[in-house]
Order: C-alpha cells, then sequence, then structure tokens
C-alpha cells in the first residue's frame, strides 16, 4: 500500500497528518487482517506483506517534497486500501495493459507504446513496478 513518508521539509502540517494517519490506518489493517481463505499461515503471510509493502514505500516517499507527488501518492495509498479491502486481497490487482506488440527494439514506435503503457497504469499500481 503505497504512502509518502513525512520527512518532506515543504509538507504542511495537515498534510503530514494525513500522510502519518494513512500510515497508522495501513498498520492497523495488518493488524487485524484475515486472509480470504482464513488459513492462519497465508493470513500471517499476508499481513507481513501490508507492513513491508507499507515501511518500503513510506520510507521510499520520505524526502517527496512536491505537493502534486504528495497528492498522487496519497490518492495511490487511498485506492490501494479501498481494493485490498473490498476483494479481501493485500497485493496489487493485475491489469491488462495494451502489449508492446512487434514494435523495434528501440525508436518512435516503442516509445510511443512505452508511453502507452505508462499512462494506462491504473494510480493503485504507480509505485509497483518500481519496488519489484
Amino acid at each position: 500500500m503505497q504512502g509518502c513518508g513525512s520527512g518532506g521539509s515543504d509538507m504542511t502540517p495537515a498534510t503530514r497528518q494525513e500522510v502519518l494517519g494513512l500510515y497508522r490506518k495501513v498498520l492497523r489493517i495488518a493488524k487485524n487482517w484475515q486472509s480470504a481463505s482464513g488459513q492462519i499461515e497465508e493470513t500471517m503471510r499476508e499481513k507481513e506483506y501490508i507492513r513491508n509493502e507499507a515501511r518500503t514505500l513510506f520510507r521510499k516517499n520520505k524526502n517527496v517534497t512536491d505537493p502534486k507527488l504528495i497528492k498522487q501518492c496519497i490518492e495511490e495509498c487511498e485506492a490501494r486500501i479501498e481494493i485490498g479491502l473490498h476483494y479481501n486481497i493485500p497485493y496489487p490487482r493485475p491489469i491488462h495493459l495494451p502489449p508492446m506488440g512487434l514494435a523495434h527494439k528501440q525508436g518512435r514506435t516503442l516509445r510511443h507504446q512505452e508511453k502507452l503503457r505508462k499512462i494506462s497504469k491504473p494510480i493503485y499500481l504507480k509505485s509497483h513496478d518500481e519496488i519489484s
């Protein structure tokens, strides 16, 4: 679950509180998480995944100072929380991106297809490939 850290000097106190509140919310979700299967081992793995994902992403973004990027991180975090709770799956949901097709290894066609893939990626997966 995505997060923006609280270390940025340009962050307003209200934004800082919102980010810290989201981090606490994610940790509470992890604490109370139950896997869809109900198996204890799976529940423990999923709880650990949620904690590690939050820790990694919040630390990665702790020095973000651009208000637009902070807002994007917050929106991604909220989207991942809602999707995770709705589907009872803590992992990012797979998506269908446009295939790379027959683009050459370089050139305008490849750049165009890479751009299409980037803009068609949903907000809840913006940071997923960066840390995987």
